[in-house]
């Protein structure tokens, strides 16, 4: 199909739930032998498929709640589906509210009932992976295209791969240069979720399922430490969760043990992931992006099901997943020696940088 329109993918999702777009993105680019758009909401959509050859073009929300008749850049978005009116269009959103705007949109802008397909029809297995029901839904053809794209035998992989582009590389060894960094093993810390903070503070550990005691993340850095004593222990996060890290920090109390919350533009992140000794996260964004750049991770898991939505590495890398049911619904149920003990076992990334016996 050489003059085929570029399918149409949309998902309204955080960081994780757009990484774990990519294996369908690609398998959609084979099928209709033409690039993907997507149209999606936040900041990190364009920033996170930089370079991908499996998408076109990105279209993104950043106020997707706001209603119709005053949201000049919803108007916009109608405008540029409008654009694509003739393409394949395959709805990824589950949420019903969210579904119902995009369906909204997508019938403003004259895009035919017939040119799309919705995940909602295509029911999650019981423990299927959340990118194998994706890689099905892949496998769905809006009416209108039935007979005018190719099926797959084979499907091109269930792991997503993010590529780092090179001006991301470039930025990212000068803060290193600059940080005194540059010739460190680094071990990667992401002790919060978008749960962690609410308007008047720091949720309540009872509150939060995916929450680890401060104490036990500086308890892991000193054993990281004592490990790899050259390494350097960083506490990733969004600048908002900066004085969260801070806390982290100086229960620590080590040089060896950096907050870097207000350092870490998406780019300048993926591309530390790219090359970063390992990660230890909680189930959270930053953890599907360092499994899509091959970065070793040890993932905690409170109440969600890792076998929907574990995060799954990348040629070259490895995930290990700990928590989460049937073994647990807190991550505050876990010991540090058992996350710690789970990092010890992580495949080595450079081999120069080699753990004390």
């Amino acid at each position: 199909m050489p003059n085929a329109p570029h399918p149409l993918v949309i998902r309204f999702g955080r960081l994780g739930d757009t990484v774990l777009l990519q294996p369908l993105l690609h398998k959609l680019q084979q099928r209709y032998s033409q690039p993907c758009d997507l149209f999606a909401i936040g900041t990190w959509p364009e920033k996170l498929y930089a370079e991908q050859p499996e998408v076109a073009d990105v279209f993104t929300l950043r106020a997707p709640r706001r209603p119709l008749l005053l949201s000049r850049e919803r108007w916009r978005a109608i405008g540029w589906l409008r654009q694509r009116r003739d393409a394949p269009v395959y709805v990824c959103e589950p949420q019903p509210r969210a579904l119902m705007r995009i369906q909204s949109m997508l019938r403003l802008a004259g895009v035919p009932a017939a040119q799309r397909t919705y995940l909602v029809d295509l029911p999650l297995r019981e423990r299927e992976h959340w990118v194998d029901h994706l890689l099905r839904f892949g496998d769905c053809t809006p009416p209108a295209f039935h007979g005018r794209c190719d099926a797959l035998a084979v499907d091109p992989g269930a792991a997503p791969q993010l590529r780092i582009d090179v001006a991301a590389r470039y930025d990212c060894e000068r803060w290193l240069q600059a940080r005194g960094l540059h010739d460190r093993p680094l071990v990667l810390l992401q002790p919060a979720n978008k749960r962690t903070l609410r308007w008047n503070g720091v949720r309540a550990i009872e509150d939060d399922d995916k929450a680890w005691p401060v104490q036990c993340w500086a308890a892991l850095a000193w054993t990281i430490l004592e490990t790899l004593p050259s390494a350097r222990v960083l506490l990733c996060g969004s600048p908002q969760e900066a004085d969260y890290l801070e806390g982290i920090r100086a229960i620590a109390a080590s040089e060896a043990v950096m907050s870097v919350a207000d350092e870490l533009p998406l780019p300048r992140l993926k591309a530390l992931l790219g090359m970063a000794h390992s990660m230890v996260s909680v189930d959270t964004g930053p953890a599907h992006l360092a499994a899509a750049v091959g970065c070793p991770l040890v993932v905690m898991f409170g109440a969600a099901s890792p076998a929907h939505w574990a995060p799954r590495a990348a040629p070259g890398g490895m995930v290990t997943v700990l928590g989460g049911p049937p073994h647990g619904t807190r991550v505050d149920a876990l010991g540090v020696e058992q996350i710690a003990d789970a990092w010890r076992s992580l495949p080595p990334r450079h081999t120069r940088w080699r753990a004390v016996a």
